[in-house]
């Protein structure tokens, strides 16, 4: 939020205005509060274009439209004025991050999340459309979630159900990929638009992505008229739920009734709203609100002095975002003032987050271009790899494998402690010598790094700066995995600990039901409620999340402990069979045996890589590409590329790639086979792979090197 500027006004009808929320070509966005302490968003168009009858005609609309709903799941009208020279709308101000804010900064929510939202969603909806109405443009932009659960938001291109539409094709004032097909050939528009809309929405929230996605507008507006939607990243148990809202034939769509029946929720799921990291960002923006609308030594609110408004905005503890209802159509990009509605200065405490950065991509090489070289030493036919940077001699001999997180790469540094250098060029952005590698070290939301540092702390740093923020005296000899509320950590003593991520304090402390390897790094996972981690013996074992109790085990028979792999509401694990398991409870939903080679050997499944429809792991020494719904295995087993029966098969670009010692192999995906091959150039066994944003990192016990993509 920004102070007024000169020839904003000081008031409009009841509201005094405290400050600018946003602005774009065709009007602005004030904070206002009325005389008994209320605030509201005030929306006000430019005098210039106050005359204009068609945007006249609009606004008015936009007001009747929100004010025939009733339903708790909107942004209340609170009031308007439609005549005289400044037409203004006051609408219920929503301290709260937006859909796509939540998902930016604290990733895809999970199955119980999901659920509560998209019962609360499809009964608004069902509100709204009873008021006779069609909303057509529900996106996340358009959903704020507040303490009290998600509101829909922005009713500037809401219709009657029964009203013709104003728009022709190619004339669509929607958000590409959310808007129903319906919509894009300019066709009529009824409450199933929504229910399309409602469903590419619950999409992202599971995903993090866009369910029809592509380079263009055209093309993905094609992508939601002729194409299939893109579930793959959505959990397996909610598929079958989204699915049917995605429809091509509007006829065939559920009603919102039956979708919030569908969806019921699990008992408690409204704790998103109110516990963990998406619950604090919204009492902080709650806070805000109250800081800046109560003085100082009173029980009652009043309004606030410019003073006081600027020394509350420049202190970098007000978060507030302009989701108070229906600014967006107006406010174009690259016209606003605010972006995300959330900006402040930068503020310091050691839980005050910035944002993740932003993964910067490398280009994708061409096969048939002069950009690769024939390797015929090798195998006649392959491509060989030029490395974009490096081998780089900083990394030290027993680090754990590197992880590459947006625009670093973080690995244990040949002088000691932690170091992370850039991905584009390999140089070095920052270390922490006070970090004991060896104990491993985590993205928290690609946000924070969270490692073990000297006297067991458990210490964070800020992922693309190395900024320190908050630690916790832990007791702790390695890291497991985080969620969106616990870092989870072995002690010294071989305890499980799990640590808050928005105070720091121990939230418990478990004795392990299964021997967690004290001359080892646990490999884990937290999800769905659930940490999950291999132990001694090839023990997977499975602990409640919220109070570390004992919620399952299975004997994998891994000789190593394997890092399983989730997707939605499924975990795979490695080990004597590759397993698809139920994260809630560990009941089987497929197994797939080990491969038995020519002297009777089984051999064992290595750690589970998830990519797109696809689970990626070496049986013994063979890749594998195995089917995400039902474990069958595409690739024949006794033709497909050979390597390292502990290598990970990374996909990136159009290619898995596997260490297959003294060379790394990009296999295609078809069939498997090898077409690509970086040579090793020192004689030492790879000791780690990992790859995003176009390439792979190849960590030796004496190097780092990025390699590209095809």
């Amino acid at each position: 939020m920004y102070p007024l500027g000169t020839g904003d006004p000081l008031r409009l009808g009841p509201y005094r205005l405290l400050g600018l929320l946003g602005e774009g070509g065709m009007g602005k966005v004030y904070f206002g509060q009325d005389s008994a302490g209320g605030t509201a968003a005030v929306k006000v168009l430019r005098p210039e274009l106050a005359h204009d009858q068609h945007l006249a005609q609009r606004f008015v609309r936009e007001a009747q439209m929100a004010q025939a709903v009733a339903s708790k799941g909107v942004a209340r009208v609170l009031g308007s004025q439609m005549e005289g020279g400044r037409p203004w709308i006051a609408t219920e101000f929503l301290a709260g991050p937006t859909l796509d804010e939540a998902i930016r900064s604290y990733g895809p929510m999970d199955d119980p999340t999901v659920r509560a939202l998209a019962s609360t969603l499809a009964s608004t909806l069902h509100d709204i459309h009873t008021a006779g109405l069609v909303h057509r443009d529900l996106k996340p932009p358009n959903i704020v979630l507040t303490s009290a659960g998600p509101r829909i938001i922005d009713f500037g291109i809401a219709r009657p159900e029964h009203g013709l539409t104003l728009t022709t094709t190619g004339q669509v004032p929607v958000t590409p990929g959310y808007g129903a097909p319906e919509q894009i050939l300019g066709q009529r528009v009824g409450p199933p638009a929504d229910v399309f809309s409602l469903g590419a929405v619950l999409a992202f929230a599971s995903s993090g992505r866009r369910t029809f996605d592509a380079d263009h507008v055209a093309a993905v507006q094609y992508e939601v008229v002729h194409g299939e939607p893109d579930l793959a990243q959505v959990s397996l148990a909610l598929q079958p739920l989204i699915g049917p809202c995605l429809a091509k034939d509007a006829g065939l769509r559920p009603a919102p009734g039956q979708i919030a029946s569908a969806f019921a929720p699990p008992r408690r799921a409204e704790r998103a709203w109110r516990q963990g990291r998406l619950a604090d960002d919204i009492k902080s923006r709650e806070t805000g609100v109250q800081q800046l609308t109560t003085q100082p030594g009173s029980d009652t609110s009043s309004t606030v002095s410019r003073r006081r408004l600027l020394t509350t905005l420049t202190a970098g503890g007000t978060v507030l975002a302009a989701g108070g209802g229906g600014s967006l159509w107006w406010l174009r990009r690259g016209d606003e003032k605010s972006g995300s509605g959330t900006e402040s200065k930068a503020a310091s405490g050691p839980f005050d987050i910035p944002p993740a950065a932003k993964t910067p991509r490398a280009r994708i090489l061409d096969q048939s271009r002069a950009e690769v070289i024939s390797a015929e030493e090798l195998n006649a036919g392959k491509l060989k790899v030029r490395p974009l940077w490096g081998p780089l001699a900083v990394n030290a001999g027993d680090s754990p494998p590197p992880k590459a997180v947006r625009d670093i790469i973080v690995f244990g540094a040949r002088n000691g402690g932690l170091a992370a250098h850039s991905v584009v060029d390999g140089k070095m952005r920052w270390s922490a010598p006070e970090v004991d590698a060896a104990g491993g070290y985590i993205s928290l939301s690609d946000r924070l790094i969270a490692a073990v540092g000297l006297g067991g702390k458990l210490v964070t740093f800020v992922a693309s700066t190395g900024e320190r923020k908050w630690t916790a005296p832990a007791a702790a000899r390695c890291v497991l995995a985080a969620d969106e509320d616990s870092v989870y950590v072995v002690t010294t003593d071989g305890q499980v600990r799990a640590i808050g991520r928005s105070d720091a304090k121990v939230r418990w402390t478990v004795d392990s039901p299964a021997d967690v390897l004290k001359d080892a790094r646990p490999s884990a996972v937290a999800a769905q409620g659930r940490l999950i981690f291999g132990a001694k013996g090839g023990v997977v074992v499975a602990l409640d999340a919220s109070n570390g109790s004992k919620a399952w085990t299975f004997p994998s028979g891994a000789e190593a402990v394997h890092t399983p792999a989730v997707h939605g509401s499924t975990v795979f694990l490695g080990g004597k069979k590759l397993t698809a398991r139920r994260i809630s409870d560990g009941k089987e939903i497929w197994t797939n045996k080990p491969y038995e080679d020519y002297t009777g050997e089984l051999l064992p499944w290595s750690t589970p890589k998830v990519n797109g429809d696809w689970v990626y792991a070496m049986r013994g020494r063979w890749a594998q590409r195995v089917k995400l719904t039902n474990g069958s295995t595409p690739w024949d087993a006794t033709t497909t590329a050979t390597g390292d029966f502990t290598s990970p098969v990374l996909v990136q670009g159009s290619f898995a790639w596997i260490v297959r010692y003294p060379w790394v192999e990009g296999l295609e995906l078809d069939q498997g086979q090898s077409l690509a091959v970086y040579d090793l150039e020192e004689i030492s066994p790879a000791m780690g792979l990992t790859a995003d944003g176009n390439r792979v990192f190849l960590m030796t016990e004496k190097s780092l090197t990025a390699l590209p993509v095809f």
